[in-house]
Formats: structure tokens, sequence, C-alpha cells
């Protein structure tokens, strides 16, 4: 037997590397290893008022800061009997909007496209090709904008707070904003028209079972109170409450970093388990993109996530688009946050980070 291990995978968020157990030519075993620091921040959040809670969880993710934050609210909210008003969760919606904006074109123009151009890093690409890697930091930087309009700043939103908003953005940032989004939208244009043109790229396929939230109504990362599994066919709710039939975590030698799975089974989140939870709901722009792109749902190759993320990041620009005309429109209510009283329970929410499922679950004495 031999092995082969890739110490550093310098392309993937995070901290990891990979070890392959080879029999001759055939794989006994693979092994991905996740050596960041254990973090340890539901310690941090443990006996502290809900209202300090918010800003300490946001720092799990820099770039999905936006949807632990809301997350928290959320759950918090769900919790305390606090219903929010239906533009507060607008709001939210086009918050997370951004926040998918920004990761998927960071992960798929500077982590991805280097890989199927034959490029060894992002600034190797923008030596040749600078065209490809300006149109993902203008559309990683519109993203950026979104949230800092609705949020407060890019990174770890402060306007966010329980029952609503403590700023609503002004006149003047949502024209701003719409300005952005006028290039945005034939950025997202060049950017499926890229993804279209990848080549393909062989990998292992296998059947794979996707898991992600069934959103009432249009496509979106906010709203939805339970979960789908799907599988070959076979499909599975789950409110979200029972997010521990999914979420039931095991630790594994090689990883800090610990597994789950229903009946066994590893389950794939993100944007292409988004799409095929969701194939069913999808508006027929959305529809279009992935044909565009050359996408096949349900798909059994995870390198199909890349064109998912761009089917996203691209829908995610016109629903912005939409949303900002709608405020400019009608006018923001000058709402306030919404009383919070709070009480001794407990609350669970579900949300759609811009890498898959998320679960926020609190208990309050």
């Amino acid at each position: 037997m031999s092995v082969i291990r890739v110490e550093h995978l310098a392309r993937v968020e995070g901290h990891g590397g990979i070890r392959v157990e080879l029999d001759g030519y055939s794989v006994r075993r693979v092994e991905f290893e996740i050596f960041e620091g254990i973090r340890l921040l539901e310690s941090l959040a443990c006996g502290r008022s809900f209202r300090d809670v918010s800003p300490i969880l946001s720092r799990v993710c820099a770039i999905c800061s936006a949807a632990h934050a809301l997350t928290f609210l959320k759950a918090t909210e769900a919790a305390f009997g606090v219903q929010v008003s239906p533009q507060t969760a607008l709001l939210r919606e086009l918050l997370m909007r951004g926040e998918n904006i920004e990761s998927h074109a960071l992960h798929f123009f500077c982590l991805a496209l280097p890989d199927y151009l034959g490029y060894p890093s992002v600034i190797a690409l923008a030596a040749d090709r600078p065209q490809e890697v300006q149109l993902g930091l203008r559309l990683k930087k519109l993203g950026n904008l979104i949230q800092e309009t609705v949020g407060g700043r890019a990174v770890h939103p402060v306007n966010a707070v329980l029952g609503g908003f403590a700023r609503l953005p002004a006149a003047e940032q949502l024209i701003a904003l719409r300005r952005a989004l006028e290039q945005g939208m034939r950025d997202a244009e060049s950017a499926v028209d890229l993804a279209a043109s990848l080549p393909e790229v062989p990998v292992c396929r296998a059947e794979t079972a996707y898991a992600g939230v069934c959103a009432a109504g249009e496509y979106g990362y906010y709203l939805g109170e339970q979960v789908m599994w799907v599988h070959n066919g076979r499909r599975l709710r789950f409110a979200a409450g029972e997010y521990r039939r999914l979420t039931n975590e095991r630790p594994v030698p090689h990883s800090h970093a610990r597994h789950s799975g229903l009946d066994g089974r590893p389950f794939m989140v993100g944007a292409l388990a988004r799409l095929t939870v969701r194939q069913d709901r999808l508006n027929p722009g959305t529809a279009d993109l992935i044909r565009r792109v050359g996408l096949s749902l349900p798909s059994n190759d995870p390198l199909d996530n890349n064109k998912a993320q761009i089917v996203e990041l691209a829908a995610d620009v016109e629903f912005a688009a939409r949303l900002v005309d709608r405020f400019l429109e009608e006018g923001l209510a000058d709402e306030a946050p919404v009383p919070v009283h709070p009480r001794a329970g407990d609350g669970t929410a579900m949300t759609e980070a811009p890498r898959g499922l998320l679960v926020h679950s609190y208990v309050y004495d």
C-alpha cells in the first residue's frame, strides 16, 4: 500500500489537507483533514446576555458573518416570540444576497477559476487574463456594497438587531446601490458566459445526497423553517427543531471538523444542493441560467457546485435590483425594531449561508 499526502490545500476557504491510501492503482481510502484550531465559540456565548451574542457568533466566519448574525437573530426572536415586519424580512434577505454574491465571486474567480484555466494562482491568472479577475473583483465589491448599505459595514453587520434594524438605508444609499447593480447585472451575464465556457474536468462521480432549507415562495436564503434531504429520488423533510436528525455530529480522528450524516450517509450542502432541493420551485429566469451554464439536475459531479454558484450569483444580482427598485418606488417605512421582551425558552432557526445549511439553536433561562 502507498500513501499520497497533500499537507496544505492552498485554494480552499480554510485550512486542510488530503491523505489518500492506494492499493496499486485502486484508491482504498481518502481522508480530508481539517486542522484549523477549534474555535469554541459556543462556550463564549454560554451565560451571556442575549444582547451580547450576535457580534460574537458572527466571528465564526467573516465571509458569512451576516448569515451567522441573522440566524442568531431569527432563532432568538423565535425563543422570545418576536415577529418581525415583512420589510425587515426583505432587508435581511437582501443582506444575505449581498453576502452570497461576495462569497461566490471570491470562490469562483479567485479559488476555482485558476484551476480550470491552468494557472497556479489568481495572481498568475491576473497577469495573463486580467479581465476575468477584474470581473470577479467587481462582483465581490458589489456584494460588499449591498452588505454595507443594509448591514452598516461589509463584514459583521451592526445595523441588524433583534426585532429589526437599528438604522435603515437612506434613499441616496439605495440610489447609489441601484447604479452599481446596473453594472452588476452586466457583469453577472459575463460570469454566466464564462461558467458556460469552462472545460469539463473528469472527476469521480458518485450518488450524492443533498440537504437545504425549503424556502417558502421565491428562492432565497433567509426565510424557511424546514430542511429537505434528497437522495436518488427520495425526499425527507424536517422541521427546524429536528435539525439533529441531520447534524448528528461525531468526532473523527483525522480532522478537527466533526462529521454528520443521515442513515450513515454524508450529504452535500451549498449552491448545488440548494438548486437540487428546490428544482421544482425555480422561477423561469433561474431555470434558464441553469440551462445556459450547462448544468443538469440532479448532478453527481461535485465540481458542478461552481456552476451552481454562478447561477445563484446572477439570480441574486437580479433579485437585488428588483428589490431596490421596489424600495425606491414605495419608500422604506420608518420602522423601529419590534420591542423584545426576554423570556425563558428555546428557539431554533435555519438559513442558507453561501456554503450551505446553517442552524443556530439557543436555550434561554
